[in-house]
């Protein structure tokens, strides 16, 4: 399930310039879910189900890793910015799912 989520994002967002919109948007998107659901639930089945497997597959980091290391080559600047704001973004969007789940 997650897999297709991504490829939809894949097919339709793809990318914007020279980021990999798709790719960053699917690991916030992912990090906000996670953080939600840890926050949510202490279940270890429903963790596994849906964070190891359903946003495990939705998110990616090999491609995270393989498209800043291209742009890194054709763009080091682009490559540097894309990854410190796919893994900053990704943070606060953790939290913030994380804030929201503990909500009741």
């Amino acid at each position: 399930m997650g897999t297709g989520l991504r490829y939809a994002a894949d097919v339709s967002v793809g990318t914007i310039g020279d980021w990999p919109a798709a790719t960053l948007l699917v690991n916030v998107l992912g990090a906000f879910a996670l953080g939600w659901l840890y926050a949510r639930t202490s279940s270890q089945r429903w963790r596994l189900l849906i964070g190891t497997g359903v946003l495990g597959g939705f998110t990616t980091y090999s491609a995270l890793a393989v498209q800043t290391q291209e742009l890194l080559e054709d763009a080091p600047l682009a490559g540097i910015a894309y990854a410190a704001v796919s893994v900053a973004v990704g943070v606060l969007a953790a939290l913030a799912g994380s804030r929201l789940g503990e909500r009741r």
